[in-house]
């Protein structure tokens, strides 16, 4: 019967994992500690272990060198609830064979427990762990969490990697991460927008040119790949190459070595390549747009980055941030956003990802006039179509049930016949009725002002939209008179700022 380790100062967590471990038919020691656990190698030998990243005096990464110092070749599952690219890429780097998020599932675990053994051993022993800076990465939802552990997982390889996603997903800051935490962080990381240089200059950029290769070529000179020589070439957009260049690049590729344009001379490099691209490469390949060959060379492993809309709990998170860092570089008074503006930011589709909040934020840290951001400061394009994305995002297909999300607290009815586009009805009481309870379990007062500031500014923009901005219509259509509506559009920014004062 093959005996699993445990290292965590946590308790609970000991226990429930040890329970699931012993149902699955494994002996399970404990140890609230690192070094206990180190004490008892030299008289047994554990087929795997999991053992937590923070821990008093010996943390999980210490564990993990003094496993190799020792040359104990055992399997490690590494267990943390901090998910970021700086904590899986030490963990990697140190030679966990895995690395397993807080909160688990039991059944995943017991799962990596037996993966972990039938490796017989397998740790991927590499680097030292190292202390590394997350690489302006940020998200605590699912989809990130998974994105860092990959990043984590393949950043110590050579392995060239192809990252997929829509536009302003943040292809570059992926790139960024994954030379940093790489053996090749000491070298250089050189970036290429392929889509940015026209096809007859861009075989000179990536290889370069020698004197008189060709019209206003004066002087030699040096290329990208040659640029990025031990370290990390980034291509971007390389959907967009032209084929002829795409062949010289499979040549790179393949064999590490090229000729500079105009010249004789072989230039030989050692380059991890990473690509990127918003478009479907395999579908560009079937019609004979990319070369199949190519896209096998660039695809050994493939990130995809979610688009915003897929993680929309990251919003608030995000918008802080960038928030926070246009008032530092534009040397700026700090500003903050209201609860309310914040709930109506994290309903929108944003088209343009992570780069569109991000620019958003900027131009609220400058036009903004008080130290809060509340509803009625957003442009209007953001708050009236904020619901839409909504409804875009979570929309069931036509022939689906209606669905309660608890998470959005909203039902979705979607109704279609054939070849119809589906109607989508939101029930939105239900949706502030899950809000209102959401903020006062989470022990928030004073909710009413901000909460009636944001229902009115979205009924009213709703009536200047379908008139047109005719305030006289909008009134008549509403039943109230035209001074109200000019009464409440100012009253619903002075409303919310008290009350999102209390946050």
């Amino acid at each position: 019967m093959h005996e699993i380790w445990l290292i965590d100062d946590d308790r609970s967590v000991r226990f429930v994992l040890a329970e699931a471990l012993r149902e699955a038919g494994y002996m399970v020691r404990d140890f609230d500690n690192a070094r206990a656990a180190l004490s008892v190698l030299p008289h047994a030998q554990p087929a795997a272990v999991f053992t937590d990243v923070r821990m008093p005096d010996l943390d999980g990464f210490g564990f993990l060198e003094a496993l190799q110092q020792l040359g104990v070749k055992v399997p490690v599952i590494v267990i943390s609830a901090y998910t970021d690219v700086a904590s899986t890429s030490a963990a990697f780097r140190g030679g966990a064979f895995d690395f397993l998020p807080k909160p688990f599932d039991l059944n995943q675990a017991v799962r990596l427990a037996a993966r972990a053994i039938e490796s017989e051993g397998g740790t991927t022993s590499v680097l030292a762990p190292v202390a590394v800076a997350r690489q302006g990465l940020l998200g605590e939802s699912a989809p990130m969490r998974e994105l860092f552990r990959a990043i984590g997982r393949v950043a110590p390889t050579d392995l060239n990697i192809l990252i997929t996603g829509e536009t302003g997903t943040g292809k570059e800051l992926v790139a960024r991460a994954l030379h940093q935490h790489s053996r090749r962080s000491s070298e250089a990381f050189v970036a290429l927008n392929t889509a940015a240089i026209p096809t007859e200059l861009l075989e000179s950029e990536l290889f370069g040119h020698e004197a008189g290769a060709f019209t206003g070529a004066q002087r030699r000179h040096v290329g990208r790949f040659e640029q990025a020589n031990g370290g990390t070439l980034f291509l971007d957009e390389i959907g967009d190459m032209a084929l002829a260049l795409q062949t010289r690049l499979l040549r790179v590729l393949a064999e590490g070595e090229f000729y500079r344009v105009g010249g004789r001379e072989l230039i030989q490099v050692d380059v991890r390549v990473i690509a990127a691209t918003h478009q479907d490469l395999d579908d560009k390949a079937e019609r004979h747009l990319f070369r199949a060959d190519l896209l096998h060379r660039l695809d050994v492993m493939r990130l995809h980055l979610p688009s915003l809309r897929e993680h929309r709990e990251d919003v608030p998170l995000l918008a802080r941030h960038f928030l926070e860092r246009a008032s530092v570089e534009l040397k700026m008074e700090p500003k903050r956003f209201s609860r309310a503006a914040l709930q109506l930011l994290s309903a929108q589709s944003w088209p343009g990802n992570v780069r569109q909040l991000e620019n958003l934020c900027r131009r609220l840290a400058v036009i903004t006039p008080g130290r809060e951001i509340a509803v009625g400061d957003l442009p209007r394009s953001d708050t009236r179509h904020a619901q839409a994305g909504e409804a875009d995002a979570g929309a069931p297909h036509a022939d689906q049930q209606p669905i309660a999300d608890p998470q959005q607290g909203l039902l979705y009815q979607a109704e279609a016949g054939r070849g119809e586009i589906a109607r989508v009805t939101i029930d939105w009481r239900m949706a502030l009725r899950s809000e209102v309870l959401q903020a006062l379990q989470r022990g928030e007062s004073g909710i009413f002002d901000a909460t009636r500031a944001l229902y009115d500014r979205v009924l009213l923009d709703a009536a200047l939209e379908v008139t047109g901005g005719n305030r006289f219509e909008a009134a008549r259509l509403l039943g109230i008179g035209r001074n109200t509506i000019t009464r409440k559009l100012g009253a619903t920014r002075r409303r919310a700022k008290p009350a999102a004062a209390k946050d």
